[in-house]
């Protein structure tokens, strides 16, 4: 009895370790698009950014003086807070995307 509960042990742990690195894969798929579909404004101008992303929610100036860009979304309930920074010459020079997929 105890060996048939062992196997079952492991077999369920197994599955629950497949399933865990599925779901990192998947998720680093979907991290990378994000990165390609937001590096593609990297070094264009602040009006290309607001053309295809709209107005921003949010604007402030960060300790570099550089303009901070913040957009935020809800998809299925989780937010989702996409940062662009804009140097002085109005060029979008990087950004950082928290919680969107």
């Amino acid at each position: 009895m105890d060996k048939i509960r062992y196997i079952i042990l492991c077999f369920s742990l197994m599955i629950l370790l497949i399933g865990c690195k599925t779901i990192n894969q998947k998720a680093g798929v979907i991290v990378e698009k994000e990165n390609q579909k937001l590096g593609k404004f990297i070094g264009r101008s602040s009006k290309d950014l607001k053309i295809a992303m709209g107005e921003p929610d949010e604007d402030f100036k960060n300790e570099k003086g550089n303009l901070v860009l913040v957009y935020n979304t809800k998809k299925y309930g989780i937010p989702c807070e996409r940062r662009f920074e804009i140097n002085t010459e109005l060029i979008v020079t990087g950004f950082v995307s928290n919680g969107c997929f």
